[in-house]
């Protein structure tokens, strides 16, 4: 996935798939877009925002909608979650990026019903994809690497949805069978020794890129995964940012199987996993680091071995208030975010162009967009919004696209030149914080 180029120009890259929808999407973000002083990140914004809905999506016949994540053909179930979610911002007073957002949500439960194990997908039944891993069981399937941010992003979006629209539709009968296949398999991996069908080898690789069944981990209560959302395999099997998540997702839809569908049976299952997962959160998820205090770690065994760092991608530890954790620390998470944004993680650069965290899923001193992005999104400082904002605009090399890994001292070293993960979340970040932006009136 990351493949560094040197690359000035790319807007051939990005084929333009649909100009001639959303009309009146694309009224309303003009008007927003009056707002914004600064021309370079008008521009930006712009190309950002609909790079997704643009370049990216395939409207099925069956209502459903394929997503790809940029310059690789396939659809991630993380990736396409984020990819949409700037258009919930515009989402209750218009119908078309309603049912949108609800096609996309339609694929998402089709391919978890096909193998909840794995994390991208091919649009059709073609076989294409990680060819060489074991054990890939459909020709939908592009990779198999368990995560569990595939699995509660789609439930995120959801929530998400609803909570913007009031749009009860979204909570189908697709989504109920996904929503019981999920806690299946959530369930299953509390015990992943014991009872997990799961194996994943990548043929001809050593053991530092494929999971196999995974390490010895103790039963605690926690979800084990083999991957985190960079599709590194983990060091520890548990997950922590992944297990936070798993949190997140059933207090939001505990309270929808409650008020809204009233079924007892799956509000009972999400008490389950607050419960369980939670509990051993509580019990499992900080260190004590000297001079510092508690931090929350990336991973555990739960034998009390930890894996302290942080990883761009999202869920991670920074991102905690942005998939909505309900039980996070506060005086934790700011000893943990300061631990994080120096030299003592060792995925966190500073550069002449950029500063922040990177991924071991890159080369050293390349910086994520997406890490810079989550510092603004839960960054209530304005003064450090602003700076971030302009290391972002200052980034690009002149493309105005986001990209997934950028030398820290030279713009025009990049990977990944279509990566519309970062370019969604960048103008869900304007949006969000829009107040705070001094460019914005």
């Amino acid at each position: 996935m990351a493949s560094v180029i040197n690359e000035s120009e790319n807007t051939n890259l990005y084929a333009r798939l649909n100009d001639d929808r959303f009309l009146n999407l694309r009224k309303k973000v003009a008007l927003f877009e009056r707002k914004i002083k600064d021309e370079d990140l008008k521009k930006l914004f712009h190309n950002c925002f609909f790079n997704t809905i643009d370049t990216t999506s395939f409207f099925e016949e069956d209502g459903s909608v394929f997503i790809l994540t940029g310059d690789i053909p396939a659809m991630w179930l993380r990736d396409s979650s984020a990819q949409v979610m700037q258009y919930l911002f515009f989402a209750k007073e218009d119908e078309e990026v309603r049912d949108y957002i609800k096609g996309v949500l339609k694929k998402q439960w089709q391919y978890i019903m096909i193998d909840p194990y794995a994390n991208a997908f091919n649009r059709r039944a073609n076989g294409n994809g990680h060819i060489y891993d074991l054990d890939k069981q459909s020709p939908w399937v592009w990779e198999r690497k368990f995560e569990l941010d595939s699995l509660c992003y789609p439930l995120f979006l959801a929530c998400r949805y609803f909570e913007t629209t009031d749009d009860v539709t979204c909570f189908d009968d697709a989504f109920l069978k996904a929503f019981d296949i999920i806690c299946d398999v959530f369930k299953t991996e509390q015990t992943h020794a014991e009872e997990s069908p799961y194996y994943h080898e990548i043929v001809g690789s050593d053991h530092k890129t494929w999971t196999g069944k995974g390490k010895k981990v103790k039963n605690n209560g926690m979800v084990w995964s083999g991957y985190r959302p960079s599709d590194d395999c983990n060091i520890h099997g548990y997950y922590i940012p992944g297990n936070m998540f798993i949190v997140s997702v059933m207090t939001k839809l505990k309270n929808i199987f409650k008020t809204v569908l009233s079924d007892d049976e799956r509000e009972n299952m999400c008490t389950y996993f607050i419960q369980t997962v939670g509990d051993a959160l509580e019990d499992n998820c900080t260190v004590e680091i000297e001079g510092v205090g508690k931090i929350y770690a990336l991973e555990t065994d739960g034998f009390g071995n930890y894996n302290i760092m942080e990883d761009a991608n999202i869920p991670n530890l920074i991102s905690m208030p942005y998939y909505e954790y309900p039980y996070v620390d506060k005086k934790i998470y700011e000893n943990t975010r300061r631990y994080l944004v120096s030299e003592r993680n060792p995925y966190y650069f500073k550069g002449k162009v950029l500063t922040g965290v990177g991924s071991p899923h890159t080369p050293k001193d390349y910086i994520w967009p997406l890490s810079l992005i989550i510092m603004a999104l839960t960054s209530d400082d304005k003064r450090e919004i602003n700076g971030l904002v302009k290391m972002l605009k200052n980034s690009t090399d002149g493309t105005y696209y986001l990209h997934e890994g950028i030398h820290k001292d030279d713009a025009s070293k990049y990977t990944r030149p279509w990566f519309a993960w970062a370019n969604s979340l960048f103008s869900y970040m304007v949006l969000a914080k829009q107040k705070e932006i001094d460019d914005i009136e």
